[in-house]
């Protein structure tokens, strides 16, 4: 059969099985589908692009969570906390096991769980702070302050309580710190900004703590003495 003859009588729509590429007959690349999927593909693209550039613009510009005296000042600083008084229960076993490891070791070790920072700390919207150049703590006149303010809430027959209170917590320093659980001032307040409540010179100012401090213990304990009573039954108040 001659190769003619072959073309003419192969079925309508069958390939032809010769090796030469049919150039002609191969679809173009760019077809309107492609042309469609590629369009979409880069609008939402271009779409998404502009959601995050526009999204980190809304982000700088909006105010950062930094607590002010304000917000400080509308919360409830002596409302008890679990998680706090969590670490001050932690902090006293702390002190017990460090007790217990200097019998066992048999050497002397210092236990006093209140150091003396060289920089007061910061936390809620403060930075800490250095304390005024020269300036010295003086527990003796913190004291003598103590019971003039304890004075003025009626608490005159309280005085043994709140002294022997603020002796163990912070030896009635002004730059006291729990080292176990970061408590700080003379009160020893958890976190230490809350006393912003009370002042924002809370970092350095004896008198400003001492005033957090009685209305805390007003707020939680009633009293001194009720507080004295909760320090002596758990190692914290």
């Amino acid at each position: 059969m001659s190769s003619g003859q072959q073309l003419r009588d192969r079925p309508p729509g069958s390939r032809s099985r010769s090796k030469r590429p049919d150039v002609q007959s191969k679809p173009g690349w760019v077809t309107p589908k492609r042309v469609a999927i590629i369009g979409v593909t880069i609008a939402v693209l271009a779409g998404g692009t502009a959601y995050v550039v526009r999204t980190a613009m809304d982000n700088a510009k909006a105010p950062r969570n930094v607590l002010t005296l304000q917000d400080i000042a509308n919360s409830d600083p002596y409302a008890p906390n679990p998680e706090n008084d969590a670490l001050k229960a932690h902090a006293v076993q702390a002190l017990k096991q460090a007790k217990l490891k200097e019998l066992t070791d048999n050497r002397k070790a210092d236990l006093d769980p209140v150091k003396i920072v060289p920089k007061a700390p910061g936390g809620g919207g403060f930075s800490p702070a250095n304390f005024p150049p020269g300036s010295t703590p003086d527990p003796g006149s913190n004291k003598a302050l103590g019971k003039q303010m304890a004075d003025a809430r009626g608490w005159s027959s309280e005085w043994g309580c709140l002294e022997k209170l603020w002796d163990r917590e912070s030896h009635w320093n002004q730059r006291a710190m729990n080292r176990y659980s970061g408590a700080y001032g003379i009160p020893q307040s958890l976190p230490g900004s809350k006393m912003a409540s009370a002042g924002s010179d809370w970092q350095t100012n004896p008198a400003t703590q001492i005033k957090w401090g009685l209305g805390y213990i007003a707020g939680r304990y009633k009293s001194p003495c009720g507080a004295w009573a909760h320090s002596q039954s758990t190692g914290w108040y």
